[in-house]
């Protein structure tokens, strides 16, 4: 999978509550465009959290796609993301959109490609974007070495990876849900 430059989006599950955030930057080739971009969403009335990495308005072309399968599939985000990552694989126009949507509810936290992938993460954590590699590293320290919320895990290692990574800022959004238990 190609690198997304621009962004860097984290959801982590734990203790109780999974939280979805990311970063705010917006590049374009070696110039930041915007610093205070909003990348993570509420869909279906606050049940469901997405977030994206890629080109914007792929992204929203998406997100708008991912809505219309949990009104087919309601109360099935998995069914939904499957729906959505079977029709991005398969239409021509659809096939050709750069994005990367990590999408969560109550009880699942996964990630939907263009390949036609839909991963959900043994441990809790996603990350996608081009700082995700450094977030998800942060964050599972964090989960094994501290008693920090969702929340403060995401906002800490997307800090962190504001530190290293250019194509990512400290101007976080994170949006979480309490988990079914």
């Amino acid at each position: 999978m190609n690198t997304m430059h621009g962004t860097t989006i984290l959801g982590v599950q734990c203790r109780g509550s999974v939280a979805l955030g990311g970063d705010g930057q917006v590049t374009l080739g070696d110039q930041i465009l915007k610093h205070s971009a909003v990348k993570v969403r509420l869909l279906l009335e606050g049940r469901v959290l997405a977030a994206f990495a890629g080109a914007t308005a792929d992204a929203f072309t998406l997100l708008e796609r991912f809505e219309e399968r949990l009104k087919d599939h309601p109360g099935s985000i998995a069914r939904a993301a499957i729906s959505l990552a079977r029709e991005w694989r398969s239409d021509k126009i659809l096939r050709r959109l750069e994005s990367v949507l990590v999408v969560a509810d109550a009880e699942k936290l996964l990630m939907i490609t263009g390949g036609g992938d839909v991963v959900e993460p043994d441990d809790g954590v996603l990350a996608s974007g081009s700082g995700g590699p450094v977030a998800a590293g942060a964050a599972r320290a964090l989960i094994r070495n501290t008693e920090l919320t969702a929340r403060e895990i995401v906002e800490t290692a997307l800090t962190v990876a504001a530190e290293s990574c250019i194509y990512t800022n400290d101007r976080i959004r994170v949006e979480t849900l309490p988990c079914k238990t």
